[in-house]
């Protein structure tokens, strides 16, 4: 299943999910009349004396997709974080595939104020591009008020002031035909998260308008009724 997600290169040794499994993370399995179909793997971490979990990994074969599985993975993923005390659960995506934007802001109510520029290095897999990786990381706050919401189908506007970062719509084709291009759009995206998280700005949504993809951020340390607390120091 790795394989068919992020090709032969990044994959990582089942080693690490019995070690993921025997130290506090997560390994859960979604199945379909006994095939294992989709999968996470998370890893415990511990920040500022704070347990939180950092899920590594997602998937689902191709031919199980956009059929809601990935979300009842997660959904599946913050019942577990919850019976167990943990309301904060991080990942990385990267913020030129505008689809795992839209799911991890919309969908799960997840929020991002880090940015990582090439956060694992320049990798052969496909779906990188040869691009740097860069990633923003993900904060779902599981017992939120904007999280609640979000999974009610009631998503909280979003709070003035707002700011918002527009790239091209049509990334994918560029990643795929334009290398020069993706690079000078992903420097154009790195500096512009970098500039509004310095400033306090938080991204917490995603819209599409005729040619160009909008990320929304508002400001403030508190987000639906959601402390952030302070990012450490890196």
């Amino acid at each position: 299943m790795e394989r068919a997600t992020w090709g032969e290169g990044i994959t990582v040794p089942s080693a690490i999910f019995v070690v993921a499994h025997e130290t506090g993370g997560q390994v859960i399995g979604a199945f379909d009349r006994g095939q294992m179909i989709g999968f996470t793997l998370a890893i415990a971490g511990l920040r500022q004396g704070k347990t939180f979990l950092h899920s590594h990994m997602t998937a689902v074969l191709p031919d199980y997709r956009d059929q809601g599985i990935g979300r009842r993975l997660k959904l599946f993923q913050r019942q577990d974080a919850l019976r167990r005390g943990i309301d904060l659960i991080e990942w990385t995506f990267d913020p030129l595939k505008f689809r795992n934007a839209h799911f991890n802001f919309e969908r799960l109510g997840a929020v991002a104020r880090r940015y990582i520029p090439n956060c694992y290095g320049i990798t052969a897999s496909p779906l990188h591009a040869g691009l740097p990786t860069d990633r923003l990381v993900a904060e779902w706050w599981l017992n939120s008020v904007r999280v609640k919401s979000v999974l009610a189908d009631s998503p909280l506007p979003a709070r003035e002031p707002i700011a918002r970062i527009s790239l091209p719509a049509n990334l994918d084709e560029r990643r795929a035909n334009d290398s020069e291009a993706a690079l000078r759009i992903q420097a154009q995206a790195r500096t512009q998260f970098g500039k509004l998280f310095s400033e306090g700005y938080v991204a917490t949504g995603l819209e599409s308008h005729d040619a160009s993809t909008h990320y929304i951020l508002e400001r403030g340390d508190t987000i639906g009724g959601q402390p952030l607390p302070p990012l450490a120091a890196s």
